[in-house]
C-alpha cells in the first residue's frame, strides 16, 4: 500500500489555504479557517475518517464565509483526488447512514471520475454559529466537483441544524473512510471497464 499524504496550496484574492491530508491516519486534526463552527465540522470530519488534517485558512471573512468555505472545499476535493491516485485496489464506493439524536443523514459515494451532487438537506436557521447555512451544499459541491466523485448527501430525518450539519459532515467521513479502502481481491481498479 502506498503513502496517501498529500499537500495542496492554493492562494487567491480571497483565500490562501495550506492543507495536508492522510487517508490512512488516525484522526488528528489542526484546522483553523476562521469560521469556528467549520473548524468544528472539519475536525469531526477527520475524527470519524480517522483521517489526519492540517488545515489552514486565511480567507475575505470582512466579505463573508462564502469564499472560505468554498475554497477549502476544493482544495480538500483535490487532496483527496490526489491521495487516492490511480485508483488500483479501492473499494471505490462507500456510503453510511449515520445517526445522531433525533436526525439521520445518508451519504453515498463513488470514486468514479464523474462529478455529481446530490443534495437534499434542509436547515431551518440562516445560520449555525458563525456558519452560514447556505454554505453547505456549496462546500460539498466544491468537494465532489475537485475531487471528480458522485456524492449524495440526503437527510432523512431531523430538525436541529446543528445536528444535521454534523451529521453530514460524519456520514462524509464514515464513507469517504470506506471508499478509500482497499481490497486485496480488487485486481486494478473496479471497473468493467478498466478504468476510472
Amino acid at each position: 500500500m502506498k503513502n496517501r499524504i498529500v499537500e495542496v496550496k492554493r492562494t487567491t484574492k480571497e483565500t490562501d489555504i495550506s492543507l495536508s491530508l492522510n487517508l490512512d491516519g488516525t484522526g488528528k486534526c489542526k484546522v483553523n479557517t476562521g469560521i469556528g463552527f467549520f473548524d468544528h465540522m472539519i475536525e469531526g470530519f477527520a475524527r470519524h475518517g480517522l483521517f489526519d488534517i492540517e488545515l489552514t485558512c486565511k480567507g475575505d471573512l470582512n466579505v463573508d464565509g462564502h469564499h472560505t468555505v468554498e475554497d477549502c472545499g476544493i482544495v480538500l476535493g483535490q487532496a483527496i483526488k490526489e491521495a487516492i491516485g490511480d485508483k488500483k485496489g479501492i473499494k471505490r464506493y462507500g456510503s453510511f447512514i449515520l445517526p445522531m439524536d433525533e436526525t439521520l443523514v445518508m451519504c453515498a459515494i463513488d470514486l468514479c471520475g464523474r462529478p455529481y451532487l446530490g443534495f437534499e438537506e434542509t436547515f431551518n436557521a440562516p445560520a449555525i454559529g458563525d456558519f452560514d447555512t447556505q454554505l453547505f451544499r456549496e462546500f460539498f459541491y466544491a468537494v465532489s466537483y475537485s475531487g471528480m466523485m458522485n456524492l449524495h448527501m440526503r437527510q432523512i430525518c431531523g430538525c436541529n441544524d446543528h445536528h444535521i450539519a454534523e451529521a453530514s459532515f460524519k456520514a462524509f467521513a464514515k464513507a469517504l473512510d470506506m471508499a478509500t479502502q482497499y481490497d486485496e481481491r480488487i485486481d486494478g481498479v473496479l471497473s468493467t471497464k478498466g478504468a476510472l
